[in-house]
């Protein structure tokens, strides 16, 4: 950003001076003109970053052409373009599955060589400021367990859209009864079954259910914070152990008690469960806090609280949302690198955030005027400090165990299946597939 020399004080030759030195320093002036392809999702906080890209235009000089498919669309047309000698964009989002994928088929470019640059470099990037659990979870490959830093890890792509998960509620009805606003897990299961006792008709909470990744992705929400992982340091199925049987029952206690069809509810199924007005709570991602914000959507705008994911034998909410990254294979790539930075810093975080977008910064959610226009904010960034990285192995079997999870899970919540029983499943299907994939060969 320029800076206004007479707010400085300065003036006369003093001043040329300065501008002539500002004119030679400018980062951008030799990629002024350039016109990068970016990738973006349909999404709300893409829509956000549309809405600021002519200011990034405006102080660059680096025009930006969008790319916007639907998620599933986006995967697959940059699975096509990556594989190219030459590709179609400059600058992709991604989600963190997708991380293992790319950075294993050498298809995302190591940033360390342009934070190295000091041409491209700003040192004013503050990267410490960014929401470290994001970063790890979204960013770098290569370190401990090969999806988290460590003396071996690399920096692959830069958090844009950061989620945790919160929990959402109705501030009347928790007011009408007398009821604690959940802090723990034995609160927050109490309250989930109170709730269609006091209110009848209305669900305790609304989640996520429907079999495959919904299912997964709603027991996966409880195991982090009471104690588990799928996998121990050895790479040894746990998650059929006493931590993963509290998740799965914790899971049918909220679906028993949830409001009704909820064992086949996705993410959308769940949120218009709570705006409608049917479920007393929803835990889930921060992204659908604007939703339940707008009249338009929304029956409970007013009486909506937000309070931190309640707390197991740890706290431990989950990691979501999207990151940015240059393909192996990009025309520009120092452009789009000064697009990241530019995006990702904290002036381009705050003002994504301004214009409806999920920060990845903990200044940016601390910002009085961010808070001043979302309430909800500084609630958020408090959640972010908490968000675990390694609440789901991002490995390239990922995808195969996540989906063994989600239907196996769904028996449990439609069928009846027993938890425990559905759980070894699971620990022995994975194993046999681990051993598949070669995570034993160096063990004794």
């Amino acid at each position: 950003m320029l800076t206004n020399l007479k707010s400085l004080g300065l003036a006369g030759t003093t001043a040329m001076a300065l501008c002539a030195t500002t004119a030679l320093a400018n980062p951008y002036e030799k990629y002024a003109g350039t016109t990068l392809v970016v990738n973006f999702p349909s999404h709300p906080h893409y829509d956000a970053v549309i809405k600021v890209l002519p200011r990034f235009t405006e102080e660059t000089g680096i025009e930006v052409e969008v790319d916007m498919l639907p998620y599933l669309k986006m995967r697959e047309r940059q699975t096509l373009e990556l594989t190219q000698a030459e590709g179609a964009y400059d600058l992709i989002t991604y989600v963190v599955f997708s991380k293992a994928d790319y950075v294993y088929a050498d298809q995302l470019e190591n940033l360390a060589k342009y934070f190295m640059n000091p041409r491209l470099a700003d040192p004013a990037y503050d990267a410490e400021d960014l929401i470290d659990g994001y970063v790890q979870n979204i960013g770098v490959a290569g370190g401990r367990k090969g999806y988290l830093p460590g003396p071996t890890g690399s920096l692959f792509g830069l958090p844009q859209g950061s989620e945790t998960s919160v929990l959402i509620y109705r501030k009347d009805i928790f007011e009408k009864h007398g009821l604690k606003v959940p802090e723990t897990y034995d609160e927050l299961l109490d309250v989930t079954c109170k709730i269609p006792e006091l209110e009848p008709g209305m669900g305790g909470m609304a989640s996520r259910a429907a079999s495959g990744h919904q299912a997964s992705h709603a027991f996966l929400l409880h195991l982090a914070p009471l104690g588990g992982r799928v996998f121990d340091d050895d790479w040894q199925p746990i998650i059929n152990n006493e931590a993963g049987l509290a998740a799965a029952n914790a899971l049918k206690t909220i679906i028993d008690c949830g409001p009704e069809g909820s064992s086949a509810f996705g993410p959308a199924e769940a949120a218009n469960s709570f705006a409608n007005g049917n479920s007393a709570m929803f835990l889930d991602s921060i992204a659908f806090a604007p939703t339940f914000e707008d009249p338009s959507k929304s029956k409970v705008v007013g009486n909506v609280g937000y309070a931190m994911h309640p707390e197991g034998v740890r706290r431990g909410s989950q990691t979501g949302g999207f990151g940015i990254a240059i393909p192996a294979n990009a025309l520009n790539k120092e452009a789009a690198f000064l697009l990241a930075q530019w995006l990702t810093s904290k002036h381009g975080d705050k003002l994504v955030a301004m214009a409806g977008g999920n920060p990845s910064r903990f200044s940016t959610y601390a910002d009085p005027e961010v808070q001043a226009k979302y309430p909800y904010a500084g609630v958020f960034g408090e959640a972010l400090q908490y968000a675990d990285p390694d609440w789901r192995p991002i490995i390239p079997a990922w995808s195969r165990i996540n989906a063994d999870i989600g239907t196996t899970m769904s028996k449990v919540l439609t069928e009846g299946l027993d938890p425990q029983a559905a759980l070894d499943g699971v620990a022995e299907r994975t194993h046999a597939l681990m051993e598949e994939e070669g995570y034993y060969i160096w063990q004794d």
